[in-house]
């Protein structure tokens, strides 16, 4: 919603021009309206929303903040709160549920009509990370034995029950799946023609099944919605597109916090306090800040070096550097593999191997360019040796390093993301100077 047309609303709401208000809302996207309606004041919140359609009312109340739901239900009578609640699919009805407090539960549950609360409540049964308790059982099911004249006029019955009709599921009598078709097929085909003709094999998962994997299947496969079956292939539900991307939006941002060395945020930025941001930063810092002094113990250790020859502290913070550089990139690059399944554990070795060739590209020509640099500036030929050795060395290493503990993690069972930048940055920095030193010490005979 473009901020002129904020500021006009704004303007009307306070002129007290309600049918006016009401023309516009009712012209807006619900995301759009969601959005605006985030940052009105408390008092035209319960105001603005009354104003708009039935069906754009529950559309927007989905995409609402939560703070900003919960706000509306206070304000609601039992019949507002049921007209809404009823006008919501079963998956936003569970996710807004699942955000509430206990107290607003109870009222959104007894004023939920009976069928919805139950399935509501069977969604809630099911694993927080689970495909079960992602999906919707608002779903098209079709016969194998019917006619695409049949089935096009069962999906006009069930059009308004069910959150998408672009994908319809082919079950038996006991609701095992058996395939699926879409509705462009049914169009193209003949009326007379069979179900079990035009099916295609179904793909699935289980209601167990990880929301991230779901995801994750849903796009390799191009799917809109994935059916999600129980141990006896029933078909009890479906994911959608819309909670695929929300689930992916979740787990990426969360891999950036880790990688960030950062403990997720539940909450968007401005709407974590300033304690918890500090929170879910301190214990990470303290972590890294307490594992530097690995490195300062080094230091110390190969303090006669430093005093033969002091030139070469001035070229640590440069390896360190360029090592904590070239691990982040080879993690990144494998944690990106792995969670779009390009790359899996069998690829180990593949793994190891292929960064090995580049991080030789990398460190040969990192090393060529300092050496020349350090004979031009320094005149020092046993100097440019040590660091384009050095530098050789610490590439290679950083890259397998890199390389290696996202793919350790995840055998582990552990996230990937836990290895990434600041981890392989600290150990990389210790072995740097190992290295480095030892280095020095044979050629300048210390």
């Amino acid at each position: 919603m473009a901020l002129s047309m904020e500021k006009a609303i704004e303007s009307l709401y306070e002129a007290k021009k309600y049918q006016t208000l009401r023309d516009i809302l009712s012209s807006q996207n619900e995301a759009d309206i969601a959005s605006f309606f985030s940052g009105v004041k408390e008092e035209a919140l319960p105001v603005l929303f009354r104003l708009l359609p039935k069906d754009l009312a529950a559309d927007t109340f989905a995409l609402m903040e939560p703070e900003d739901r919960e706000l509306l239900i206070h304000g609601f009578s039992d019949s507002e709160l049921k007209e809404v609640i009823d006008e919501l699919y079963v998956d936003d009805a569970v996710d807004i549920v699942d955000e509430m407090p206990a107290n607003v539960v109870k009222r959104i549950l007894k004023n939920a009509d009976p069928e919805k609360r139950q399935m509501i409540n069977e969604i809630l049964k099911y694993p927080e990370d689970s495909a079960g308790s992602l999906m919707t059982v608002e779903y098209i099911s079709l016969r194998p034995k019917m006619t695409v004249s049949d089935a096009i006029k069962r999906i006009r019955r069930k059009v308004h029950e069910t959150e998408t009709i672009y994908t319809c599921y082919v079950t038996d009598d006991n609701r095992r799946l058996l395939g699926y078709i879409s509705v462009r097929t049914l169009l193209l085909a003949g009326e007379k023609e069979k179900i079990e003709d035009l099916m295609d094999t179904p793909v699935c998962v289980n209601t167990l099944d990880d929301k991230e994997d779901v995801a994750k299947k849903m796009n390799k496969y191009d799917f809109v919605a994935m059916p999600v079956v129980d141990d006896e292939m029933r078909l009890v539900g479906i994911v959608t597109f819309d909670d695929a991307i929300d689930v992916l939006q979740e787990e990426t941002t969360e891999d950036i916090e880790i990688m960030a060395a950062m403990a997720p945020a539940e909450e968007s930025y401005f709407k974590t306090s300033d304690l918890k941001h500090a929170r879910n930063r301190i214990v990470w810092l303290l972590v890294l800040m307490l594992s530097a002094t690995l490195t300062g113990s080094i230091l110390a250790y190969y303090e006669s070096a430093f005093e033969s020859v002091p030139i070469l502290v001035s070229f640590i913070p440069m390896l360190m550097g360029t090592g904590g550089n070239c691990g982040s990139q080879s993690s990144t690059m494998i944690i990106r593999g792995m969670s779009v399944d390009e790359i899996q554990l069998k690829d180990f070795f593949k793994v190891v191997w292929m960064e090995f060739r580049i991080s030789l590209i990398l460190s040969f020509s990192l090393a060529i360019v300092n050496g020349l640099r350090i004979l031009v500036f320094y005149r020092d030929v046993t100097l440019a040796v040590v660091i384009s050795l050095s530098i050789i060395g610490t590439v290679i290493m950083a890259e397998l390093i890199g390389c290696m503990l996202p793919m350790i993690a995840k055998k582990c069972r552990l996230d990937p993301a836990v290895m990434a930048a600041p981890i392989i940055t600290t150990v990389v920095d210790a072995l740097c100077i190992v290295l480095y030193f030892n280095i020095a010490l044979k050629f300048f005979n210390i």
